[in-house]
């Protein structure tokens, strides 16, 4: 790690490890400048602080543009104090990155991919309107509908590609079975082939749509912290 490099730990969510990357941009002084939590301000703190006694990684860079260490600290520290958190818009990996490569993007968040029916998010709110007694519940609906409504989308774009995977996955095993009863190999391989490549996009889909429960849970769990919800 040097100064100028955009690093990163992994946080804890509730009682799950390793669930989201917390990202800064190494001073190079012992310092590091982040989006902290919970306070949603661009501070500068010290490593230990951004580290909270875990493992620190640096994110690669290898094939794309950089700004050279001084620029990407300045660009950090032309920043301090912002308080624009959000966490599908401009979190932390879009602060870093930003600093680092000039585009503001977050991996992580374009990893997650749906899997609301799992959380049944239609009736979500409930339990947080119970919750928000004492705040604004009018904005904190507003908040939580604004950031459920954009996992949705994306939601409501891949599961009909999940489905259709999960679909060509057994109608090529089916062909695969029959072309094996009609002494076609050559068929019997190429339909295989053919199941075995919808099988990885289907699992691969899954493996997503699993992430954006944890994604809709952490959601709601930043709008009762930044409400001040215990």
């Amino acid at each position: 790690m040097a100064r100028g490099d955009q690093i990163y730990v992994y946080r804890e969510f509730m009682n799950l490890k390793g669930v989201y990357q917390h990202h800064g941009i190494d001073c190079g002084d012992g310092t590091v400048i982040h989006y902290r939590k919970p306070s949603e301000i661009v501070e500068r703190t010290t490593f230990e602080t951004f580290s909270r006694g875990n493992s620190v990684y640096v994110v690669e860079y290898k094939n794309g543009f950089c700004f050279i260490p001084d620029i990407v600290v300045s660009r950090a520290e032309s920043r301090l104090s912002e308080r624009k958190y959000n966490l599908l818009f401009n979190n932390c990996e879009h602060f870093a990155t930003w600093c680092k490569t000039g585009i503001s993007e977050s991996v992580q968040i374009k990893d997650f991919i749906p899997v609301i029916a799992h959380l049944k998010t239609v009736g979500l709110y409930e339990p947080l309107k119970e919750a928000l007694v004492g705040a604004d519940p009018s904005n904190a609906k507003t908040l939580l509908q604004s950031a459920l409504g954009d996992i949705k989308v994306v939601w409501d774009d891949l599961q009909p590609q999940y489905t259709t995977a999960l679909k060509e996955k057994e109608a090529w095993n089916q062909v695969a079975k029959k072309a094996i009863e009609q002494n076609r190999e050559d068929l019997a391989r190429e339909a295989l082939t053919r199941k075995v490549y919808y099988k990885k996009q289907a699992d691969k889909l899954k493996e997503e749509l699993d992430q954006l429960a944890i994604m809709a849970e952490k959601v709601i769990k930043d709008l009762l912290v930044a409400n001040q919800i215990s």
